[in-house]
C-alpha cells in the first residue's frame, strides 16, 4: 500500500486526538491484518471512493482508551459504551477521515465520502468493503490503545 493513503490518516489521527482531547499520541509499528476481528471494543468505519481508487478507514478503541477521551472530549465519564460513547467514535471518525481527505486534495486525490457505522462490542468484526491489503497501525496514549485500519484498492 502507498505510503500516499496512509500519511493521511495518521497525521489527521494524531491531530484530532491531539487538539481534541489533548493527547499525546505514539504510534506502533504497522503490519497486515489477516483476519476481520477488531483488536478493540468500538469501531468507527468509514468508505471512501474516488476517480484513481476506493477504500477504507476504521478507528478501534479499547473501552479504557474511548472511555477517557470521552472524559476528555466531553466532561462525561462512561463506565459501559453507551449512546454517547458510539456517537464519539463517529464523530472523531468523521473528523480524522475529513481531515484526511484535504490532505489527499493536496496530492491531487479526490475522494467522497460515506457517513460513517460505528459497531461496538468484544470481538467484533471489521469488514473493509475493498479488496486490498489491511494494514493495521497500532497507537497508545496515556488514555489507552487504539488502532488504525486502512484498506485501498491497489
Amino acid at each position: 500500500m502507498k505510503a500516499d493513503f496512509v500519511n493521511p490518516f495518521l497525521e489527521s489521527v494524531v491531530n484530532v486526538l491531539s487538539t481534541m482531547a489533548s493527547m499525546t499520541v505514539t504510534a506502533g509499528t504497522p503490519s497486515l491484518k489477516t483476519d476481520d476481528v477488531a483488536k478493540g471494543d468500538v469501531t468507527g468505519l468509514i468508505g471512501m471512493t474516488g476517480q484513481q481508487t476506493k477504500g477504507s478507514f476504521a478507528i478501534t478503541f479499547t473501552e479504557r482508551a474511548i472511555f477517557n477521551i470521552a472524559s476528555k472530549m466531553l466532561g462525561d465519564h462512561p463506565t459501559e459504551v453507551d449512546e454517547s460513547v458510539t456517537d464519539l467514535v463517529g464523530e472523531i471518525t468523521n473528523m480524522a477521515t475529513g481531515g484526511a481527505k484535504a490532505l489527499f486534495e493536496q496530492k491531487g486525490y479526490d475522494f467522497d465520502m460515506a457517513i460513517p457505522t460505528v459497531v461496538a462490542g468484544k470481538n467484533h468484526c471489521i469488514v473493509h468493503k475493498s479488496s486490498g491489503p489491511k494494514l493495521i497501525l497500532p497507537f497508545s496514549t496515556d488514555a489507552g490503545e487504539f488502532f488504525v485500519e486502512i484498506c485501498f484498492e491497489p
